[in-house]
């Protein structure tokens, strides 16, 4: 029983992380108009604010979250302007220059905000706090695993859609291109906010 459930709660990882979302759409935003190297950042703010949440949740603290709802209702309202600010910056960067120092990808700390603000991470890890909560004996140990868990499972997953973006990035070769992939990925994350509020 034990092994079936482990075997669940990696099925229920590998599904919540991989599957597209607004991480997975900054993540591909990123390598192509950044690559992979200088997308690390992001990547490795969004894995570790994930792996936060996941082990703050089984410790209570998204259950204290998800049982107030003002506060619920400030991490929509917030999340859903960050992202909405974030689909608007991408839909108005156009092409990359040849030499493209200037512009920056989000940084670890954007990142990181970005999580800790989104409500469906914390609604994510409460689900799984809950449904797994029978894998270990103690409130810490759970934390421990599920920290872990999808911490790990996010660096794998953004790094697989950050490369996806840097091989869609070589594809686009001029400014209407980069226009419509901008445009796209504005699109997608304006779209990733709608589960936040039915």
């Amino acid at each position: 029983m034990l092994v079936t459930t482990f075997f669940a709660l990696f099925f229920f990882v590998v599904a919540s992380t991989f599957s597209p979302g607004g991480a997975t759409t900054l993540a591909t935003a990123s390598g192509a108009r950044f690559g992979l190297v200088r997308s690390l950042p992001l990547i490795g703010g969004i894995a570790l604010a994930l792996m936060l949440v996941a082990a703050l949740s089984a410790m209570g603290l998204g259950a204290l979250i998800a049982a107030q709802p003002v506060l619920g209702l400030i991490l929509k309202l917030v999340g859903t302007a960050y992202l909405v600010w974030l689909g608007w910056v991408i839909a108005h960067s156009g092409a990359p220059a040849p030499r493209d120092d200037v512009s920056q990808p989000l940084g670890a700390f954007q990142a990181m905000f970005l999580l800790f603000s989104n409500p469906k991470s914390w609604a994510m890890a409460v689900s799984a706090a809950a449904t797994f909560s029978s894998l270990s004996a103690s409130s810490l140990s759970l934390a421990v695993l599920l920290g872990l868990s999808f911490g790990i499972a996010a660096w794998v997953s953004l790094t697989l859609w950050c490369c996806a973006g840097v091989v869609l990035g070589r594809m686009l070769r001029t400014s209407q291109h980069w226009r419509r992939f901008n445009l796209l990925m504005a699109a997608l994350l304006i779209v990733s906010i709608i589960p936040t509020w039915i």
